[in-house]
């Protein structure tokens, strides 16, 4: 029977606990600064830095977190300031999670995993697990624990299992419980740490890597390691707590103009990018509030990182950066990524769980064995092994467990807990069945009145053609009096019809000899000779002269000038520039600047087709109002 503790009954806990994000900047590289330009960002204190303003370079932006590591910080200072306060969380049933962000050759990996001589987060943090374990044994405080551990990747949106490697593509699932699980994930025991080094080692170099023009080892993948740890009570009420660490080595976002990716490498980046930019966004509606959408299911590394933002986890951010010049840009979007993330809120609790023990007295075992050869079903048997066990140990009876009670107790909270959900589960399948029949009703409803309109309609139609009979037949025997009528009006009626029998077509075309014809009436001739062509060819009338040919009527040089500037714009524009153009709102300008990031440069101005929401017409549209847009200045 499952239960959720609030932090606040586990002693010394905080009902809330806000994300703690540190800034760790990487030591200067003079050898790959061909400019000689120095650093673009220092720190300011423990908890300060700057950075210079892109815009003014005279200026500087200041950022505050919970902790900077500057360039000469050790991983051991790393580690204890930032990691090690969370660890304790883990063995009183909570969860935690340490995660590395920030662009390609920041220093991620070397954070997280580190070297030989300079051990990183990962061994450190289970390290230091191993350590807490063996002083709560020493203390002997009635409670056992065991130690696991998981190790996957996200490559291309698939999770890999990197303990097993031949595995494929592992679904990712929620139970009742709103817990993250993936069915299939190997899970191993570990019993010291050299047995997590023997199984952590081999499953590291499984990890998909490549070298860049950035980074010569570049993670081509996000890696997650999961350290669980369960604490069981030895004694009543058996109670078991389960805690568990989240280690996680994103990759880093990578502009493929730099890094030069190409084939393989450039669909990595794009998954890559993708799910980093879902994170972003996932952050951004955890901020907004007001009980939005937060989309952590449009990646799966936001769905396994859902209890590390915004869930029940204790939770630290460690973004890596990079002084130089040329990371100026990645540098500037990390800070401001990790400035947002501060003011995440999670809610850690307790996860308990009461374990009944089994209990199998010798009488029960020899009534089993007597009554194994009587021919009754196994399930009978065992439940009156059940009856005549709890009969044993009722309260009054002499040779009763004083523990009996709080068991009989638990087993009756469970069954009243168990039938409560049974009948919530009949009244909404009563529910659902109410609304399909009503739903059903109305249907045959809607069927009738449809039924009764075509019977309406067919019967006007029937109306109308009997009205329209009649008139033809009256309009076939005029009356008397209408041929008296035009009898009396001759002169009238051969004024009428003169004109319209005289055909003054020849003379006018000889004419028109003489008379200089006019543009318009040339553009007339045209259009009709089109159509006459188009009516042979089929039927359907062609688009007008002018929307088909208005390029002609313009200077190739001038066209082809406009076509590059508007290329230009789309790919070096910001979004007010490109909110500018022509038919281009608020929406589309940020479609073009998210395809742009994923994608790159757009080769050519047809490109723009691959946008979401803009069709062939509305391209063509958008080019013709551009184009006459920028001439007509």
């Amino acid at each position: 029977m499952a239960q959720r503790v609030s932090v606040n009954e586990a002693a010394g806990s905080r009902r809330t606990s806000r994300v703690r994000v540190a800034v760790r900047l990487r030591p200067y590289m003079d050898k790959q600064d061909d400019k000689g330009e120095g650093p673009c960002v220092r720190g300011l204190g423990p908890q300060k830095l700057e950075i210079i303003n892109w815009r003014n370079a005279t200026e500087t932006l200041q950022y505050q977190f919970d902790v900077f590591h500057g360039e000469e910080t050790t991983q051991q200072a790393v580690f204890l300031t930032s990691v090690k306060p969370i660890l304790p969380h883990i063995l009183n049933g909570q969860n935690a999670s340490v995660f590395a962000y920030g662009p390609t050759g920041a220093g991620k990996t070397h954070t997280m995993l580190g070297s030989q001589e300079q051990p990183g987060i990962i061994p450190r943090a289970v390290r230091e697990v191993f350590n807490l374990v063996g002083a709560q044994e020493k203390g002997q405080d009635g409670w056992e624990y065991s130690i696991g551990m998981s190790y996957l990747e996200i490559y291309n949106e698939k999770v890999l299992d990197l303990l097993s490697p031949g595995s494929q593509d592992l679904p990712i699932r929620e139970d009742k419980d709103r817990n993250i699980l993936i069915p299939g994930l190997t899970h191993t025991p570990l019993s010291s740490f050299s047995d997590f080094d023997t199984h952590f080692i081999p499953a590291s170099l499984n990890r998909t890597t490549a070298s860049t023009k950035l980074n010569q080892r570049s993670s081509r993948s996000h890696a997650i390691l999961l350290i669980k740890v369960v604490k069981s009570q030895r004694g009543p009420p058996h109670r078991q707590q389960t805690g568990k660490l989240y280690l996680v080595d994103l990759a880093g976002s990578e502009d493929n103009r730099r890094t030069g990716n190409q084939g393989i490498r450039l669909k990595e980046s794009g998954a890559i990018n993708l799910s980093l930019f879902t994170l972003s966004k996932v952050v951004d509606a955890l901020n907004a509030g007001a009980g939005g959408r937060v989309p952590y299911r449009d990646s799966k590394l936001t769905r396994l990182l859902q209890d590390s933002l915004g869930g029940s986890a204790h939770s630290v951010m460690i973004t890596n950066i990079a002084p130089e010049y040329r990371y100026y840009f990645d540098t500037f979007s990390a800070l401001n990524f990790a400035a947002k993330s501060k003011q995440i809120v999670n809610r850690p609790f307790v996860r308990e769980t009461v374990v009944a023990p089994t209990i199998v007295p010798g009488k029960r075992s020899r009534e089993e064995q007597e009554a194994g050869g009587s021919g009754e079903p196994q399930n009978k048997r065992s439940k009156e092994g059940k009856k005549a066990e709890q009969c044993q140990s009722l309260p009054g009876h002499p040779h009763g467990s004083p523990d009996s009670t709080v068991l009989e107790r638990l087993l009756a909270l469970e069954k009243m807990m168990m039938g409560s959900a049974e009948r919530e589960r009949l009244n909404l399948l009563k529910t659902v069945a109410q609304s399909r029949k009503e739903i059903q009703m109305l249907k045959e409803k809607q069927k009738e009145l449809e039924d009764k309109a075509n019977m309406l309609n067919k019967q006007s139609e029937a109306t109308e053609k009997e009205s329209k009979d009649a008139l033809l037949f009256k309009t076939e025997l005029p009356p008397l009096h209408r041929k008296h009528s035009t009898a009396a009006k001759p002169r009238k009626q051969q004024a009428v019809v003169t004109p319209l029998q005289v055909s003054q077509v020849q003379p006018l075309q000889q004419c028109a000899v003489v008379v200089k014809p006019s543009q318009f009436l040339d553009k007339k001739k045209r259009v009709k000779s089109e159509v006459g062509e188009g009516k042979e060819n089929g039927g359907v009338d062609p688009p007008s002269a002018q929307d088909v040919n208005w390029e002609s009527h313009l200077d190739s040089a001038l066209l082809e000038q406009s076509r590059k500037k508007i290329l230009q714009t789309l790919n070096s524009g910001s979004l007010k520039e490109l909110k500018s153009l022509q038919l281009i709102g608020d929406k589309k300008a940020k479609l073009i600047m998210g395809w742009r990031e994923i994608h790159g440069d757009f080769t050519e101005v047809e490109d723009l087709k691959k946008i979401e929401g803009i069709t062939a017409k509305r391209f063509s549209s958008f080019i013709k109002a551009n184009i006459l847009s920028s001439m007509g200045k």
